[in-house]
């Protein structure tokens, strides 16, 4: 059975917060709200959590999972960011985007793209994944709360809980959500390429 924390959305409460990343640390699998949809989310070298998350969503192998970073210095530790790729993702982060970029050895193999060898990188602009990724100080391992079959993210707490009570340890209730996932940007070769357009205003790409 879940548990589920209904935490502030603009002024997120510190002993839940600490109460959710201590449910991280122990293996736990976490829903929580970001700047577009509701997320899974878990540490990012717990295998058995990432397992999890593959299994609630049915993902392939080959699926590019998505590190949610505090920052941009974070997210250079685990991507290889050339400075026309840098200056981009200065002017859109912290914001609804994810990006597609090459790994570093920092990140577990087992998260990256198996034959491009990328992962996708964030820095949401909402105030319970930043105070999470304060708190638990590394990215969070993540993939937006998409079910099988269905067209749309989750947006209701309340029903996340009911569809998910026995398969996640924690539902943060942090109000609605939209219904639509992140853009995504693959910042891998000379131009950007727009492979998903979802909430962010995708136009500063296309020309650049």
């Amino acid at each position: 059975m879940s548990q589920f924390f209904a935490i502030h959305p603009e002024t997120p409460q510190a002993r839940l917060i600490q109460q959710a990343v201590d449910i991280i640390h122990r293996g736990g699998v976490v829903v929580y709200p970001t700047d577009s949809a509701y997320a899974l989310g878990c540490q990012l070298g717990d295998k058995k959590a990432v397992e999890r998350i593959r299994r609630i969503r049915a993902l392939r192998d080959d699926h590019n999972f998505t590190l949610v970073c505090r920052d941009l210095s974070e997210l250079g530790t685990y991507a290889r960011v050339d400075n026309a790729a840098y200056r981009l993702l200065r002017h859109a982060t912290p914001g609804p985007y994810t990006f597609i970029l090459e790994a570093t050895r920092d990140v577990p193999k087992r998260l990256v793209q198996p034959k491009r060898k990328t992962i996708g990188l964030r820095v949401p602009d909402h105030s319970i994944p930043q105070a999470l990724l304060q708190v638990l100080d590394e990215p969070l391992m993540s993939a937006t709360l998409a079910l099988p079959g269905e067209e749309y993210p989750m947006t209701d707490p309340y029903d996340i809980r009911d569809h998910l009570e026995h398969e996640v340890d924690l539902v943060i209730d942090g109000g609605f959500c939209g219904l639509e996932a992140t853009s995504v940007i693959d910042l891998t070769g000379s131009a950007p390429l727009i492979l998903r357009r979802g909430v962010g205003d995708v136009s500063d790409f296309e020309d650049a």
